[in-house]
């Protein structure tokens, strides 16, 4: 699995922390910053979750690892995009759970609220369950059809009442949109040249230009 993790400038300093969280458990595993609280440019909440829509959008990787200082910021922004289920998890239960009944693709973790002595470890502790089961197989094991399906009637219901990706991209403004294309890397990750939606790559085009 392809999974990338982005922090806003709030949280920056819990970036290590992630990544050593996730380190040796067999993952290909993508920073998109940041990495350095303070550091310019800086991301803000509106564009890790921006930034977080687009790599899932272009399947660029299969799993956001996302927060911020409460990760309920985080959550509401990358939550406005279609195609993405975020959970927020503060326990490894939270973990276990959203993973095997809400088969997620996405989670916004509180990186400064509650962060204290061991928060670390609670970390490690959250990716051991979140890898652990399989997503979307549902829980309690009487209610996995059920939930299964409800799934993918949510998928449906989030492509049903958003714009198309290459419509949000033409038409977000400026200040939310170029402070996460612009950010070191992102150009990079978003490949254009690469992408197989005419109309969305054109949308990106513009925006570089």
């Amino acid at each position: 699995m392809k999974i990338a993790v982005v922090n806003e400038t709030s949280a920056a300093d819990k970036n290590k922390d992630i990544l050593l969280a996730l380190e040796g458990r067999g993952h290909e595993v993508i920073n998109a910053g940041m990495s350095e609280r303070g550091a310019q440019p800086e991301l803000m909440y509106i564009q890790t979750g921006l930034i977080s829509a687009i790599l899932l959008h272009l399947k660029r990787v299969d799993f956001m690892v996302g927060g911020c200082g409460t990760g309920q910021g985080y959550l509401a922004s990358v939550m406005q995009y279609p195609g993405v289920f975020c959970g927020h998890i503060l326990t490894a239960l939270d973990a276990w759970l959203f993973t095997q009944i809400n088969g997620g693709n996405c989670i916004s973790l509180a990186l400064n609220q509650g962060y204290g002595w061991a928060g670390d470890v609670n970390l490690r502790f959250i990716f051991d369950r979140i890898l652990s089961v399989e997503r979307g197989c549902g829980y309690p094991e009487h209610r996995q059809e059920p939930q299964r399906q409800a799934r993918l009637t949510l998928e449906g219901i989030s492509t049903l009442v958003h714009r198309s990706f290459a419509e949000i991209i033409d038409n977000l403004p400026d200040e939310v949109i170029r402070p996460a294309l612009e950010y070191p890397g992102i150009k990079d990750l978003i490949d254009m040249d690469t992408i197989s939606d005419g109309t969305l790559k054109a949308a990106f085009q513009r925006r570089y230009l």
